[in-house]
């Protein structure tokens, strides 16, 4: 049953020249706010209600969603396809500018979190799969398996054509997300077939990704399919799989970024290329990699399947002895011989009983590289007091990262 929360407004009208005293009162329809089925015109999401998602939600060619500063965004768990998820089809735009101080947050309906409050009580970084995601789709190219132009997002029943992402406007626009927290999400809808917290779908370059911040979600924090949008200023923090994910010769500019791990965590970083013949390099340029210790997952990053791209000053500190960077087959090697694939600056603080940060990097492939070798070039040893690089943390105080200490 909707639940439905009720406007009432009263107008008090000024006596007629008849002598009428009395008032009139007027009572506004209900508004109602759960969100359901398909959005097929222009929408806002207004900051005085709290707003549910229930199933899958999807923003439809044409329409736009505008979210204003503050708004808090509750889903419905629900089960299998049905899980409840918000999705930006091409074609359709979302506009949720949030501010520093009234960040947008997407959530689990189980989150005490209530209007004018940036963190509930109840729930921490631990719980996840209350939800499904925010999936945001475009026009832009990505390299396909067969060299198709467009392909089904994952997470999404292959029925539901809204699902559909790719194309040939590298600087298509699906519109703005500033100051979005986005908790406790990934919700299975199949087994190994969860969403991630933020799925970006070939989603092109006109589009505004900044200030992100991703809690607890079961599978990758953030994953770019393809796609040539611009991202600033995320925290992926406690992710169940990966922190930030990209695929499919994703082309954009990562900047100014943090990975916490948590207890579930895999990789930091887990970075794959082209699957069909466009090629496409990614530039991760400003980050900060914080591991965890106390469990025997969580590894810095994995480059596999033939990625192409630069990673560029980053500070990781906090992993196992036994973590490292890995390039995981033929085809990565490959593309790092050939420079295509590209490290610089990279700070470690070391492990205990790590002697070198070199030592972190390894080829696992059967072909072989001077990955391993060129690393004493391309990585430090430092201190937390003497580290130069990684992402400049001043902008975070907003997040529910930062709020809990995570980012100490």
């Amino acid at each position: 049953m909707k639940k439905l929360f009720y406007s009432l407004s009263i107008v008090v009208l000024l006596a007629s020249c008849t002598g009428n005293d009395d008032p009139e009162v007027i009572i506004e329809p209900p508004v109602d706010t759960v969100l359901e089925g398909t959005i097929s015109t222009d929408r806002t999401l207004t900051q005085d209600k709290i707003w549910e998602i229930s199933g899958r939600v999807i923003v439809a060619n044409g329409a736009k969603l505008t979210i204003e500063p503050g708004t808090i965004i509750k889903a419905y768990a629900g089960t299998g396809t049905q899980a409840s998820a918000l999705i930006i089809a091409r074609g359709a735009k979302i506009d949720a500018q949030g501010t520093a101080s009234a960040p947008i947050i997407f959530t689990s309906s189980a989150d005490n979190v209530t209007i004018g409050q940036t963190t509930g009580t109840n729930l921490s970084e631990n719980d996840r799969g209350l939800w499904g995601g925010l999936i945001i789709l475009g026009y832009a190219p990505g390299s396909f398996k067969g060299d198709v132009t467009e392909v089904q997002i994952e997470g999404v029943p292959a029925t539901d054509t809204n699902g559909l992402f790719g194309g040939d406007d590298a600087a298509d626009n699906s519109g703005i997300l500033k100051y979005i927290s986005i908790r406790h999400g990934g919700a299975e809808l199949s087994p190994d077939n969860e969403i991630n917290g933020l799925t970006l779908g070939a989603v092109g370059s006109g589009t505004v990704i900044d200030n992100i911040e991703v809690v607890a979600n079961v599978d990758d924090g953030i994953e770019f399919f393809g796609g040539s949008v611009n991202a600033s200023n995320l925290v992926v923090w406690s992710a169940g799989d990966d922190g930030l994910d990209i695929d499919q010769a994703y082309s954009g500019t990562i900047t100014n970024s943090v990975v916490i791990l948590g207890t579930a965590s895999d990789h930091a970083l887990e970075i794959d290329g082209p699957e069909g013949s466009l090629e496409g390099q990614f530039t991760i340029d400003g980050l900060t990699l914080i591991g965890n210790e106390t469990t025997e997952r969580g590894e810095y990053a994995d480059y596999r399947s033939s990625a192409m791209g630069t990673t560029k000053n980053v500070l990781a500190y906090g992993f196992k002895a036994d973590s490292d960077v890995e390039l995981d087959n033929d085809g990565v090697a490959a593309n790092y011989t050939a420079g295509k694939l590209s490290f610089t600056n990279w700070q470690i603080v070391l492990p205990e009983g790590v002697s070198t940060s070199a030592s972190i990097f390894a080829d696992k492939s059967d072909v072989g590289s001077t990955f391993g070798a060129d690393a004493a070039t391309f990585s430090s040893d430092v201190t937390s007091s003497s580290k130069t690089t990684g992402a400049d943390m001043s902008g975070f105080t907003w997040t529910m990262a930062d709020i809990k200490n995570a980012l100490e």
